[in-house]
């Protein structure tokens, strides 16, 4: 067997809920203690202010399914993350004194990192990464130009990459700012890149990272990842609709498992798992607090390991 039973999943996601309202009712008490000492504020800003502590709420919760998931993934024979797992199942929003939670957790290790573009030691291209991307882009229909102005925001240099853009150009915007001639810190960085509207970037943002993984994981990347990993290598792309029925029918627990799937391909085990993993060690939390009229958005990006998630940064949007 490669993963846990059904009625098993149904039990976990359960059990996920049961602990997602728990942890919802703690927190909103302590937001309750919190938001009455900013009663003297007007009430627009109280209102904000009490979303923001919702959001956060969600947060945490976001941090409680992770830790809980990791102690269920860690007692498999095989660990393994999957789309099956309490983190995945989709959370409603929760009323909660007069508010309202969201959540959503994602699984950061089954997307491309956009950072790894760049050789993060050289600071110059990653031609196989790039070859992914493009595969990507052009599954898309996003214009390939955008991976020069993607290389040239991540690489240290000033040189304009073909269909790049460098500091001369952002400088001389009507409101300019610098390129980050670094790895981008969040997703966030990705709206500042020439090219980016905000059309692309809601496009973009479901199959591109700013996670610092190398690996992607079989079991949760979205099919269109999966295929231009393929298509870079020279794989018929199709193979990533057979991949994702395999894994909805059982996850893959060992990346192995794959070569049974592509029974004409000259791949070793090796050459798979430089490439995918059956495991996560990111994710992104979000969470959505409304009050009053007003709605915050908050942002978390996670590390997880055998001890439970740790946030590595975090941020707000209105």
């Amino acid at each position: 067997m490669w993963g846990m039973a059904k009625s098993d999943q149904r039990g976990v996601a359960l059990l996920a809920t049961l602990v997602g309202v728990t942890m919802l009712t703690v927190a909103v008490l302590d937001f309750a203690t919190s938001a009455s000492l900013s009663s003297r504020i007007g009430g627009n800003q109280v209102n904000d202010l009490r979303a923001a502590y919702l959001a956060r709420s969600g947060i945490q919760v976001g941090l409680s399914l992770l830790a809980q998931d990791a102690r269920i993934v860690m007692r498999r024979p095989q660990p393994y993350d999957a789309l099956t797992d309490i983190w995945a199942v989709p959370v409603p929003a929760i009323p909660v004194e007069g508010g309202t939670v969201g959540l959503r957790i994602e699984d950061e290790t089954g997307k491309l990192s956009l950072n790894q573009l760049v050789n993060p030691a050289s600071g110059a291209l990653n031609f196989p990464v790039a070859l992914i991307f493009r595969a990507l882009f052009a599954q898309l229909n996003i214009p390939h130009e955008l991976l020069g102005a993607l290389v040239d925001w991540l690489d240290r240099d000033n040189v304009v990459s073909p269909d790049g853009a460098e500091a001369d150009y952002y400088l001389a915007l009507p409101m300019p700012y610098e390129p980050r001639n670094g790895p981008m810190p969040t997703i966030g960085d990705l709206r500042m890149v020439r090219g980016v509207t905000d059309a692309l970037f809601l496009k973009l943002r479901e199959f591109v990272t700013t996670a610092p993984t190398t690996q992607i994981n079989i079991n949760t990347a979205p099919p269109q990842v999966i295929a231009a990993v393929l298509a870079a290598r020279g794989i018929d792309p199709s193979l990533a609709a057979i991949i994702a029925r395999a894994r909805l029918a059982q996850p893959f627990t060992d990346v192995g498992q794959l070569a049974a799937l592509m029974p004409n391909q000259q791949l070793g085990v090796g050459q798979l798992g430089s490439v995918f993993t059956t495991q996560s060690v990111y994710f992104s939390v979000t969470g959505v607090g409304t009050y009053g009229g007003a709605r915050k958005v908050a942002y978390a990006m996670v590390g997880r390991n055998g001890l439970g998630p740790m946030v590595l940064n975090g941020w707000f949007e209105n």
